[in-house]
This record gives C-alpha cells, sequence and structure tokens, in this order.
C-alpha cells in the first residue's frame, strides 16, 4: 500500500512520527511495537498502515522526514555564518546542540537505526547525503576564499568531519556518565578541524 503524503491525513502522520521517537528512544527499534506507537499517538493500529507499510518503513519515513528539517534549519543558521570558517563553526555547534534540542530524536538516528536491516541495505539516505553536501558546499567555499588549504579533498574531508561529530554524539548518548557536554565539544573539535583545514599562516575562526 503506497504512504500517504505530509498533506493526506498530515495531523495523524505528524503524530504517528512523534510517537515514534518516543517509543523507539525509549524501548529501541527491536523491542518497540506498532500497537505502542499507535496508543503513544492516540490511533488505532491499524491507522498506522494508512501511512507506513511496516515499522522499518516508519523508521525510514522518520529519518527522512527528521533530517530534511536539521538540514532546511542548518542551511538557514549557517546562511547568517558570514565566511566558511564562521559557517563551518556554526555547522559543527549545530550539531553538538541538537543533543539538547532534540535528544531523543537524536538518539533515534543515531542508535536505533542502525539496528534497521533495510536501511543499511536497502535504502538511499537521501536527506543524509543532502547533510553531507553543507559540510561540502562550506568547505568548497573555504577554497574559494583561500582560507582552506586549496588542495583539500573534500569527499574525504566532509566524512572525516561527519564522522567525528558522529562519533562524539554516539559515544555521549550511549554513555552513562558522560566525560564531556556537548557545548564543550563543539569548540574543540573546531580546534582540531581548522588547524588541519586552513591554509599555513591563516588566523583562526571566531570564537
Amino acid at each position: 500500500m503506497p504512504r500517504r503524503g505530509p498533506n493526506n491525513g498530515g495531523d495523524k502522520r505528524d503524530r504517528i512520527l512523534r510517537a515514534a521517537v518516543k517509543i523507539f528512544s525509549r524501548n529501541g527499534f527491536f523491542n518497540s511495537k506498532v500497537s505502542e506507537i499507535a496508543r503513544a499517538a492516540g490511533v488505532a493500529d491499524g491507522t498506522i498502515y494508512l501511512y507506513f507499510r511496516n515499522k522499518d518503513d516508519l523508521l525510514i519515513s522518520l529519518f527522512e522526514e527528521k533530517m530534511g528539517e536539521v538540514v532546511a534549519d542548518v542551511r538557514r543558521r549557517i546562511a547568517a555564518g558570514g565566511d566558511a570558517v564562521g559557517k563551518l563553526k556554526i555547522f559543527v555547534e549545530n550539531h553538538m546542540d541538537l543533543l539538547q534540542r532534540e535528544s531523543g530524536l537524536v538518539e533515534v538516528l543515531q542508535v536505533e537505526l542502525r539496528q534497521s536491516t533495510k536501511f543499511l541495505k536497502d535504502y538511499t539516505p537521501v536527506k543524509f547525503f543532502e547533510y553531507l553536501q553543507v559540510i561540502s558546499d562550506i568547505l568548497e567555499e573555504g577554497k574559494r576564499e583561500g582560507a582552506f588549504r586549496p588542495d583539500l579533498n573534500v569527499s574525504v574531508a566532509r566524512r572525516a568531519i561527519f564522522g567525528a561529530l558522529d562519533e562524539l554524539c554516539l559515544t555521549y548518548i550511549l554513555s552513562k556518565k558522560p566525560k564531556y557536554h556537548p557545548s564543550v565539544a563543539a569548540p574543540e573539535v573546531c580546534r582540531l578541524l581548522f588547524d588541519g583545514l586552513r591554509v599555513p599562516g591563516e588566523r583562526p575562526g571566531r570564537d
């Protein structure tokens, strides 16, 4: 059965997605039941299947929609960031700040999504690639400005940047007693990145 679009029964669909974040983050993907999500959303069990084919489809839809919101939000934020160094700083800070603003959602995206075989094997994460493209655009801008090394391999650098942030977020989520706060980690990541990205002699970005 095809999924309905966001403008077709959108209120119920949104409630289901919000409920899915709550249940997945609390119980884990494998231990969560569609009936629990339906109950949390205030809909009948069968209603979920009007919008999503199964639990995997619900998780993937959740990822696409929420990542789309994250991409749109960070693009708005970096638009006021000035030069490439300032924009990269905003990107890093925003990524780490999501741990505080959307803790349940981040846990689902960071941990539970990796439990879905369908996501890992059969699905092309379009919105994730858009998120990586935001990093690429910043790095390319930095090269044009002369702030970042002209020999910088953007494809490698963007994955390295995301990988570092992803690892920090995952460790924070999984740690019972985190050894750092996201607000402390963000500037440290920026210092590490800028030392490797900048052209020798360039001044660091804004504090």
